[in-house]
């Protein structure tokens, strides 16, 4: 089982960072850290970076002065997607293919868990890991099962890292990732606009764009964000095939990301790969704009609740039980 206890990794400080002013989206990366570290100063400013001061070896300049996403036309995007295509075979020996899918009009997706069905096996974090192309040294996933005394919802209470046999009788078990808000706080804080709210309801990250100050990561109340401390390692032969720029392509050092619902099935119409893993059927997953839908008829029919609710975020991630 992939350990879903997620380690923020060295000199964690992500608690301490303090809300930015945004930068428009106009100046490219370079300036955008400029303006940055003025805002916090160069001491604090240097400790939110330091896993990126080897970013100039690693990264092209075409990569460092990229336009923000939303100023790429088509011919754009195609040369970066080549880019990363070609980038994969030279590092990871893996042939792939990486598109930019793009939301469907009309259609807002929600996730819901049946609370009184998951028994905490733990089948969705290792299907993240794998899906997502996730560094297989560090069994990173975006997903975290919390073990919770019945009777408690204070998920900070809750042990991600037990390792007894499942389920336990005094306990329930709750998954949690990005919870897809339609009030994001992890949006509003970044300094860059590196991540944004999409039609569908997703939350996404420009792994292009972020500079990795971790200010999303300490803004978000889920603990759903992860920083990229290091090269992610995959064997080829491990490497999935099918990415999407804004999903599970491999991700460089030094960047958050997150849970994405699988954008690269979902908006091709199929299932996040954490559904198809679960075992117990717990998982529901569908389009909160659509009136026929099974997430649409438990959201109107069962004692559905959200994590943190009194926070306003406003999540279109739901928990429920069975009656």
């Amino acid at each position: 089982m992939i350990d879903s206890h997620q380690d923020d990794g060295p000199n964690d400080q992500g608690s301490e960072f303090m809300p930015l002013p945004v930068v428009t989206p106009e100046v490219n990366r370079r300036t955008a850290m400029k303006a940055t570290g003025a805002a916090l100063g160069l001491a604090a400013f240097g400790t939110a970076i330091s896993p990126l001061a080897t970013l100039p070896d690693k990264v092209s300049l075409d990569e460092f002065l990229q336009k923000h996403y939303k100023e790429l036309d088509d011919d754009d995007k195609e040369r970066i997607l080549e880019r990363l295509a070609s980038e994969t075979r030279e590092n990871y020996g893996a042939d792939v293919t990486v598109s930019d899918h793009r939301p469907t009009p009309g259609v807002k997706f929600g996730y819901a868990i049946n609370l009184s069905k998951c028994n905490g096996n733990g089948k969705c974090v290792e299907a993240c890991h794998t899906e997502n192309n996730h560094d297989r040294a560090t069994g990173q996933s975006y997903i975290r099962v919390l073990e919770m005394d019945k009777g408690s919802m204070d998920m900070e209470t809750g042990n991600t890292t037990y390792d007894h046999t499942v389920p336990q009788d005094d306990k329930f078990y709750m998954p949690v990732q990005c919870q897809q808000c339609d009030n994001p706080p992890c949006v509003t804080v970044c300094p860059i606009e590196a991540t944004w709210k999409e039609d569908d309801g997703i939350v996404v990250v420009d792994y292009d764009w972020c500079i990795g100050c971790r200010y999303c990561e300490a803004a978000c109340p889920y603990h759903a964000r992860r920083f990229n401390w290091q090269e992610p390692e995959i064997p080829a032969d491990e490497v999935n095939p099918e990415q999407s720029y804004l999903s599970n392509r491999i991700r460089p050092a030094g960047v958050m990301e997150k849970c994405h619902f699988c954008l690269h099935r979902t908006r091709e119409g199929r299932m996040p790969a954490c559904l198809e893993a679960c075992p117990t059927g717990a998982r529901v997953f569908g389009n909160l704009n659509d009136p026929d839908s099974e997430l649409v008829w438990i959201l109107k029919n069962k004692r559905v609740f959200l994590l943190k609710e009194e926070l306003g975020t406003e999540p279109s991630f739901f928990y429920f039980f069975d009656e």
